[in-house]
Order: structure tokens, then C-alpha cells, then sequence
């Protein structure tokens, strides 16, 4: 007898909370094997292929493309064993059933790896559709034909999914859009459906009372906070919605201050032209920088580390995941260089590049974008002299450098055409003072001046 297994959207890490369906890659009466990526979704750091912990029949999917849902709903069922009641013990090609731990009673593999090799080969990944599903099925979930989303396994009630803080159920996926769309929050609603289920006349209902024209309130009460506005709406959520979590937070939790000093780069910019004119590999000046900044930590730790409030310590960190902001399509996004301090100029040339490429094609796993300790910020590309940047949280610093241009500047005594850059340290105050700030800061600027500098630490 088959047995009918619920798949959740596992927890993807790193404080990751909720995913949106990009693509299905199974539908309803596919074969699937253990381990096998069912659907692709997006989550506010990257994209990433959801595997499957089961071998069975796919017997319902939960969230058209399009639907967000927070970790911990159904995204599938899978009925695992046998579906044909005719030949007892036979399974449909292509099915199996997941390794069962002592205790446990069929919940699957249950440690579910995202993005990291866990995906079937490429041969396993085409859709496999039985030859035959024919008979009575002796499964209390019988499986269903292919259809583009439906379901035989009983849905979660709607007072389960409200107290789990899933996603609320409505009538059809066309009025979870319409909702979305005009920036209507279904948790608001009060479903006229059955068991409360949300309609999409209590969509449209809701809708029509905030586009009405709103009546001066009494002189007593003052009007909520964005009450009334028009204009266009954009949902905080995805890569910007993170972002946006994540600036609030360095904001709210961390006493940061900033300070900053021009430098004459010049003797920099002739070195790595002299470096790229001995031939082999290119070294880009973000590596040159980023080499600077090793150094620096290397004399100042206080500034490669992090602060724990539970225990009230300050935790410095032994090696330096360096983290650079990347603009793509998608937002600013900061993928991280794995032991920075570590590694060439040409080696920090070669990974920048890779991390950069792969931050373009939106294929950056939540790997690479976590677990940073210090940030540098290069936002001249922007065209911009200087900045003082949000910190990333949970980190202690974060360099900026400006744009390197010919600027009047006083040189062995006497006025000359030098190229110029600003350097800011903004940084967690309760990690260290001003003076070791400044010494960090100092020494970049040093560094830059007079790249010979830098030798002496090598």
C-alpha cells in the first residue's frame, strides 16, 4: 500500500525565512528519485534547486510559480511505494522509498541539502512519467493524472496555516496575484469562503475600500503613518527585502562611526601597470586593494571580528572571508572571498572575477554571499568621491574606496597633477576606539601611497 509523504520547503540557512517558486520541475504524476530537484526557487540571496528526500509519484504540488511561501509549507506529496493495487509490492518505474532512520516512521532522508551536489545527474533529472497507472489505488491519496497543479492530498486547513504563519489559502492563485499586485496584505482579510477561506469578492471588496477617497479624520486622531498615499507600490521582498532587513538591523544594533583621509594613489596605479606590463595573468586594482586590506587586518584584528550580545564578548575572527559589493540586474549583492588573506593578487583577481560572473547570472548560492567578516566597498565604479556606508551586519568594518581621479596635490614640495583617492573606514565602535581606527586607516592610505610599503609584510 502506497504511502503519501508531505515534502516541506526545508530551511535554507543562514536566517533564511521564505522562498518564491520560480519554475516546477516536476508535475503531478511524475516519477521522481531520491534526491532528485523538484523546483526551483528564489530566496532573498540566490537561486538555488530544491531536491526531493523522497522516491515515489508525485501526487500534489502546493504554489503556482510566482507564489512565495515561508519555510516549513508544503511545496509537494510524493506517494512512496506501491500505487497499483493489481500487483501488490510492485512501485512505478523510477519510484523508491527513502531510507527510513531507526525511530522514524518514513519521513525521508530528512537532511536536505540545497545547492550544494545533493541533485540527481543529469540523466535522473528528465521527467519520467509512468507507463502505467491504472487499477484502484490503495493509497487513501490516490495518485492523480498529470495536471498542471492539482491536488489529492488534503490541503491544510486554513486556521493550520494561519497559525503557522504560512501562506494564507485563497480561492485561486489569480487572486493571491490581484492581492499582490495592488499591495493588499490577505493577512488582513477575513475569508467570506468556506472554513474562512479567502474569496476573490473579499479581494476586490478590500481593494475598493483603500482606493476610496479618504475622509479627513476628526481633529483628536491623528492619521496612521502612510495612511492614504498613492502612488506605486513595490513589495519589499527578495533580494531587496533582505537587503533591506539586514540595513535596519547594522542601523538599530551597531554604534558605527566613520572616517576617511585622501590619498595620492598614484605610485599604486604605476605599480600595477608595471606588474601587468611583465606579462602573465592581469591583477585588477580591486585585488591590489584587497591585498592592502589583509595586511591591514593583520596589524588591526580588532577590526576582523564580530560582536556576540548573548555573552557580551567580542569575537575575533582568525581568517579574513572578504566580502566586495557587486551590482547585478537583480540589486547590490556582496559575494565573499573565502580566506582572503591567504591568497596573490592573482589569485584575488581570479576570484573576484568568477564570484562577479556568477553574481550576474544570478547563480550565486547562499554560500557565497555568507559568512563575510570584513567588506571592501569600491562604489567609485559609481562615479562617486566618498561615502559613509551601513556596515554588514553582523561584521565589525567596512572600507570604501572613491574614484581615482587627477587632482591638484602637493607633491615633494612643490604643486603637481596626482591621482587622488578618499579611503573610509566606517566601523562598530564598541569593537575599538578612534585610534586603532585611524591606524587601520592610516596604514591603507600608507599602502597606497607607497606601495614599497606593503612589501614589508609580505
Amino acid at each position: 500500500m502506497a504511502q503519501v509523504l508531505e515534502f516541506k520547503l526545508p530551511d535554507l540557512g543562514e536566517g533564511l525565512t521564505e522562498a518564491e517558486i520560480v519554475r516546477w520541475l516536476v508535475a503531478v504524476g511524475d516519477v521522481v528519485a531520491i534526491d532528485q530537484p523538484v523546483v526551483e526557487v528564489e530566496t532573498a540571496k540566490a537561486m538555488v534547486e530544491v531536491p526531493c528526500p523522497y522516491g515515489g509519484v508525485v501526487t500534489a504540488r502546493f504554489g503556482e510559480e510566482g507564489t512565495e511561501l515561508p519555510v516549513g509549507a508544503p511545496l509537494l506529496t510524493v506517494a512512496v511505494g506501491p500505487v497499483d493495487g493489481a500487483t501488490p509490492g510492485a512501485a512505478p518505474q523510477g519510484a523508491s522509498a527513502p531510507p527510513t532512520a531507526a525511530g522514524s516512521s518514513g519521513e525521508g532522508s530528512g537532511n536536505v541539502l540545497v545547492g550544494y551536489g545533493t541533485g540527481a545527474p543529469a540523466a535522473r533529472r528528465r521527467r519520467v512519467r509512468p507507463t502505467s497507472l491504472t487499477g484502484p489505488a490503495t493509497s487513501a491519496a490516490p495518485v492523480a493524472p498529470a495536471a498542471p497543479v492539482a491536488s489529492t492530498a488534503p490541503a491544510p486547513s486554513v486556521a493550520a496555516v494561519r497559525e503557522a504563519s504560512g501562506p494564507v489559502p485563497v480561492i485561486s492563485p489569480l487572486v493571491r496575484k490581484l492581492a499582490r499586485e495592488k499591495g493588499l496584505d490577505l493577512r488582513s482579510l477575513q475569508g467570506s469562503g468556506p472554513d474562512g477561506l479567502i474569496l476573490r469578492a473579499d479581494v476586490e471588496q478590500a481593494i475598493r475600500a483603500a482606493e476610496a477617497p479618504v475622509t479627513a479624520p476628526p481633529a483628536a486622531t491623528a492619521p496612521a503613518a502612510g495612511a492614504g498615499l498613492t502612488g506605486e507600490r513595490i513589495p519589499l521582498r527578495g533580494v531587496r527585502g533582505a537587503v533591506a532587513d539586514k540595513l535596519s538591523r547594522s542601523r538599530t544594533e551597531i554604534p558605527d562611526a566613520t572616517c576617511w583621509v585622501d590619498a595620492d594613489a598614484t605610485e599604486l596605479m604605476a605599480a600595477r601597470a608595471a606588474m601587468n606590463a611583465a606579462g602573465g595573468p592581469k591583477v585588477s586594482l580591486l585585488a591590489l586593494l584587497a591585498r592592502i586590506c589583509t595586511a591591514a587586518l593583520a596589524r588591526h584584528p580588532e577590526l576582523n571580528s564580530t560582536v556576540d550580545m548573548a555573552t557580551r564578548e567580542i569575537v575575533r575572527l582568525p581568517a579574513v572571508h572578504l566580502g566586495f559589493a557587486a551590482q547585478t540586474d537583480r540589486g547590490l549583492v556582496v559575494p565573499v572571498v573565502r580566506d582572503a588573506q591567504a591568497r596573490s593578487a592573482e589569485s584575488l583577481t581570479d576570484e573576484f572575477a568568477r564570484l562577479t560572473e556568477v553574481a550576474r547570472q544570478g547563480t550565486l548560492t547562499p554560500a557565497d554571499l555568507t559568512g563575510g567578516t570584513f567588506t571592501l566597498n569600491n562604489y567609485g565604479v559609481f562615479g562617486v568621491d566618498g561615502s559613509t556606508p551601513i556596515i554588514n551586519h553582523p561584521e565589525a568594518a567596512m572600507l570604501g574606496v572613491g574614484r581615482i581621479i587627477p587632482k591638484p596635490w602637493v607633491h615633494q614640495g612643490e604643486l603637481a597633477v596626482r591621482q587622488v583617492v578618499q579611503l573610509s573606514l566606517t566601523f562598530d565602535h564598541r569593537v575599538c576606539d578612534g585610534g586603532t581606527a585611524g591606524g587601520f586607516l592610516r596604514y591603507v592610505a600608507d599602502c597606497v601611497e607607497q606601495p614599497v610599503v606593503l612589501l614589508r609584510t609580505l
